[in-house]
């Protein structure tokens, strides 16, 4: 590995070990306006491949909307994870 490369990756680990607090972002403009920003546009989940019983019912549902049967799985099953995640926070808040 070069000295460069090297030289970066003691910076990046170093930036790594600093505690939120000790970064100064003083230089950094807040961004107020998000309105132009694109939900996903660089996150990007690794996917796993599975295999899934289904009812025949429920699959023939998903597939009756068209192409994207399985992207309409991980949606649903994703927004019903972050609901749950919700919920639970919320009820350890009371």
């Amino acid at each position: 590995m070069k000295a460069k490369a090297k030289k970066q990756i003691r910076e990046i680990a170093s930036m790594i070990a600093l505690a939120d607090d000790q970064i100064d972002t003083s230089d950094i403009q807040e961004l107020r306006d998000w309105s132009g920003a694109v939900v996903g546009k660089f996150y990007r989940p690794m996917k796993e491949p599975v295999t899934i019983r289904l009812d025949a019912d429920v699959l023939a549902w998903l597939k009756s909307q068209g192409r994207g049967y399985q992207t309409r799985i991980n949606f649903l099953l994703r927004r019903a994870m972050l609901l749950t995640g919700i919920r639970r926070r919320h009820r350890k808040a009371r």
